[in-house]
């Protein structure tokens, strides 16, 4: 016996060539066709890559099929992620894929489609979940690159509109390895930190590889969950992301998500513009006609007088701009408490609920009603009926169908007795069907 040749089953054998395997192929990538999709009552997926000299088996388990982003379909080709294992019943060894990317901005749009249809089925897109943009916020949250030409130009433009807000930078990847992770976490920072009043998303332009980021199903679901409004403002005007979609508002560009957020503070600037200048207007219209009125006067005392007279009109102008400024903000902020008041009454009343159980009420008065009617006219119907059942029993005609007969005199008197009936007299007797004429010649009986 040749104490030297080392003997395996095959078992044995299938497992350490899955060991080898696994050790020197994991984590790799392979690009490919799918071809053959099948996708099991467990949940797994199974299906080939090849290209155009081999094929290679591959399955994906359930728990990472569910987080693809996209479903793959024969014909499609892909770059899967995943380890050689030895599937050892069949003696094959497979790809065991945890991740697939497609390749070709044919199949990114596919992943973009079928990833929209999802969200939208879910809700995340419908207009009745999106927040409103606040008018007035005083701090605003960035979400993006600390580096590139998007920030600079927000800030820029909030500088320029209304310098002295609050705003805080989260700097985040907007492209590549890291990007998704380090998005989400931003807008997570701000929705559980009560500080911003909205938050913008912003990205410069690119191609829809570069704008990936943004349509991943982790950034969607992070801004559906954001407790702060989200501005979304990614590439330009003519590209659109998942995150346009399920954001509250979608800006063009970057530079219009900053005037979004600063355009009602430079309205409120003006308008205590507009009122200062007809205050001011209308002091020195007065101090004018003061002043005229005064002009005659030419003693000292009556120059101090009109001296005083004007430091305090001056003085009433500065009071008065003051309380304007004052006045604005509080109606504004007064303003703003009564819509949400507004706002919170209205969904708590909800016209449709009081309209249904008015209509409800309605639908059942006249269902009575036409109950009480449809009994009435059967219950006078059956009396009609008995009237006319007696009447017809009252009708001397129906005694003389059953063989009675009427006697008449020729005084068109009723004879009831023999004695009313003279020998030799005329009658008329009165049948069903006519009249008869009579002589009486006798009375029966010797009468």
């Amino acid at each position: 016996m040749d104490l030297t040749r080392r003997e395996y089953s095959v078992s044995e054998l299938t497992a350490e060539i899955g060991e080898l395997l696994g050790d020197a192929y994991s984590n790799i990538w392979v690009s490919g066709e799918v071809s053959g999709l099948k996708t099991a009552a467990s949940g797994h997926a199974y299906f080939t890559l090849k290209d155009d000299k081999a094929s290679l088996r591959c399955a994906c388990w359930k728990g990472a099929y569910r987080l693809l982003r996209f479903k793959p379909k024969d014909g499609m080709e892909v770059l899967a992620r995943g380890r050689i294992e030895v599937y050892e019943p069949r003696g094959e060894y497979q790809l065991i894929v945890d991740a697939l990317e497609p390749l070709g901005a044919g199949a990114l749009q596919l992943a973009f489609e079928q990833l929209k249809k999802k969200l939208a089925d879910e809700g995340l897109f419908a207009e009745e979940r999106k927040r409103p943009i606040p008018k007035l916020p005083k701090r605003i949250g960035v979400v993006t690159s600390p580096t590139g030409a998007v920030i600079r130009d927000i800030l820029h433009v909030i500088e320029r509109r209304f310098p002295g807000l609050h705003i805080r930078l989260y700097p985040a990847l907007v492209q590549g390895a890291g990007a998704v992770e380090q998005v989400t976490a931003g807008i997570r920072y701000f929705s559980e930190n009560p500080w911003a009043d909205v938050v913008i998303l912003a990205r410069g332009g690119g191609s829809i590889e570069d704008l990936w980021t943004f349509n991943e199903e982790a950034v969607a679901r992070a801004i559906a969950g954001s407790a702060v409004p989200v501005l979304s403002a990614i590439g330009h005007e003519t590209d659109f992301t998942i995150a346009d979609f399920v954001s509250d508002l979608r800006a063009p560009t970057p530079s219009a998500a900053a005037e979004i957020v600063t355009s009602s503070r430079e309205l409120l600037l003006e308008q205590i513009s507009i009122a200062k200048y007809r205050m001011t207007q209308a002091t020195r219209f007065r101090l004018n006609a003061v002043a005229r009125k005064l002009d005659g006067l030419s003693t000292s005392r009556a120059q101090m007088t009109i001296e005083r007279r004007l430091f305090r009109a001056e003085q009433r102008l500065d009071d008065l701009d003051q309380q304007a400024r004052e006045s604005i903000l509080h109606r504004l902020r007064a303003e703003r408490e009564r819509l949400s008041a507004l706002t919170q009454g209205v969904e708590r009343r909800d016209l449709r609920l009081r309209l249904a159980a008015a209509q409800h009420r309605n639908d059942a008065l006249w269902r009575r009603m036409e109950t009480l009617i449809q009994n009435r006219l059967r219950a006078d119907r059956t009396a009609a009926e008995l009237a006319g059942a007696r009447l017809n029993s009252l009708n001397p005609l129906q005694i003389l169908a059953r063989g009675f007969a009427v006697v008449t005199n020729p005084a068109g008197e009723i004879v009831r007795l023999r004695s009313q009936a003279a020998i030799g007299s005329t009658l008329r007797i009165r049948l069903a069907d006519g009249e008869l004429g009579a002589t009486v010649d006798s009375h029966p009986n010797g009468q």
